[in-house]
């Protein structure tokens, strides 16, 4: 699950200034998890019978599961696309349906319930297993060993070795609480020794593969932005909207490419705009070839695909060599003084890689280096609690967590973007008011469903 993903992500939006001095809050709160997920793997080497710390232990995860999944199918009905409310509703199915197995573990020591886990972990290990190894980028091999592991862990589950099948559920249980407290643990020392003028996204958590390598640092706070000054617009050309006719595949023309009837492929494209004089659009200087064999070659995000890339000076030049963009989001709460320093340090390399230097990873960076600490608060405990009870943290999550273990694209930045926008520029909405814009907005859903079938 993502849960080392939604702190990241929380943490990001309120900034670290807030946590900073409160860092022993953070390492003691993942030692206290790091203990809890030892008492449960003693407690299932030993064989003992259940007690109270496991079932309050399986008690509380099922629950967040459970809850993820409500969270998440409330999220899928806000989208406004049907493909957003499709994804909403698998990822719903499948957190509840584990948190309902969490829940039903301490009563059920079958097979069917320790064949649902090892699938549930054989799928999730072998898609990182075959992503990280097709994509090759910086850090990949500890990423291949924690899928490989969890093909271990499936196997183990599966043979009953070395403990009886009831047994092996409560380790792997006790190894994702373990690894969310090593988090935790790791999150609050690297804040204790974080400058302060140095943005969160440098910390070694964010920095796997390189994205936040221009991550600004800066000297005291930003000025306060009023409301009559341009906003943050981010831009993009979707693969399905970018071509003319096509053969219809939704998942694939959303997401990773689209072929028109003649055969052209198109990956999209996304940029950034802060008017009158940022704009972020970063191009190959020679067109890739998407085709084939030479396409599969070029996935890999190691140097020797690097190649010269360009950047473009305004929407209005894109617009007269290519198209209007597809979709846009608007942000009104960001830092303007971190978005240009982090603008001016990337725009000093023009190197573009495919699946790690390309058009969406840019954006994707630049958006999270504009928005470090939008959400700051007096009260960032409250804040922290807020947010994760907010079914748009875990989404956004969720996605962040795709892109890291594949690459950015077009159709993810725009499915980021808007989930972000939902969680900053409405931070002030009661939750009677997102009751009431959800009433309206499943009304808006059936009406147009209506529509349709008419």
């Amino acid at each position: 699950m993502q849960g080392g993903g939604v702190l990241k992500l929380a943490f990001l939006l309120i900034g670290p200034g807030a946590f900073r001095s409160q860092w022993s809050v953070l390492a003691l709160a993942g030692a206290a998890l790091m203990g809890l997920a030892l008492l449960l793997a003693a407690s299932a080497w030993a064989g003992s019978a259940w007690d109270w710390v496991e079932w309050m232990t399986y008690a509380a995860l099922g629950l967040v599961f459970v809850a993820n999944g409500l969270l998440a199918l409330l999220a899928g009905v806000f989208a406004t696309e049907r493909v957003e409310r499709r994804l909403g509703a698998a990822k719903a199915a499948a957190s509840t349906i584990a948190g309902g197995l969490i829940l039903l573990t301490p009563f059920q020591s079958g097979w069917a319930l320790a064949l649902l886990f090892a699938v549930a972990l054989a799928l999730d290990g072998a898609a990182r297993v075959v992503s990280t190894l097709l994509y090759r980028y910086p850090g990949w091999r500890p990423i291949v060993a924690c899928g490989v592991v969890e093909l271990v862990l499936a196997l183990m589950i599966l043979m009953g070795w070395p403990l009886p099948q009831d047994r092996n559920i409560p380790l792997c249980v006790g190894l994702f609480i373990g690894l969310s407290g090593w988090l935790l643990l790791r999150l609050g020392v690297m804040l204790r020794d974080l400058e302060d003028e140095a943005a969160i996204l440098m910390l070694p958590v964010f920095s796997g593969r390189g994205w936040y390598d221009n991550a600004p640092i800066l000297i005291g706070a930003d000025p306060p932005r009023l409301d009559e000054e341009p906003p943050l617009v981010v831009r993009v050309w979707t693969p399905a909207g970018s071509i003319g006719e096509r053969a219809r595949r939704p998942l694939i023309d959303r997401y990773i490419a689209a072929v028109d009837r003649n055969g052209i492929i198109s990956t999209g494209h996304s940029a950034l705009e802060m008017a009158p004089d940022l704009y972020i659009s970063h191009y190959p200087a020679v067109e890739i070839d998407h085709t084939g064999q030479s396409l599969l070659k070029t996935l890999s995000s190691k140097p020797e695909n690097d190649v010269e890339g360009r950047f473009l000076a305004s929407y209005a030049e894109e617009v007269a060599s290519w198209c209007e963009a597809d979709a846009s989001v608007e942000f009104r709460r960001f830092s303007p003084r971190r978005l240009r320093v982090f603008w001016a340090g990337y725009r000093q390399d023009n190197r573009y890689n495919l699946t790690n230097r390309n058009c969406s990873v840019v954006v994707a960076a630049a958006l999270d280096a504009a928005l470090e600490g939008v959400l700051a608060d007096r009260a960032p405990w409250l804040r922290l609690a807020r947010l994760l009870a907010d079914p748009d943290l875990w989404v956004a999550a969720l996605i962040r967590s795709r892109a890291s273990s594949m690459t950015w694209t077009p159709g993810l930045v725009l499915d980021y973007a808007r989930t972000l926008a939902r969680i900053v520029e409405r931070r002030d909405l009661s939750w009677a008011g997102r009751f009431r814009d959800f009433l309206a907005r499943l009304r808006a859903a059936d009406t147009s469903v209506g529509a349709v079938a008419s």
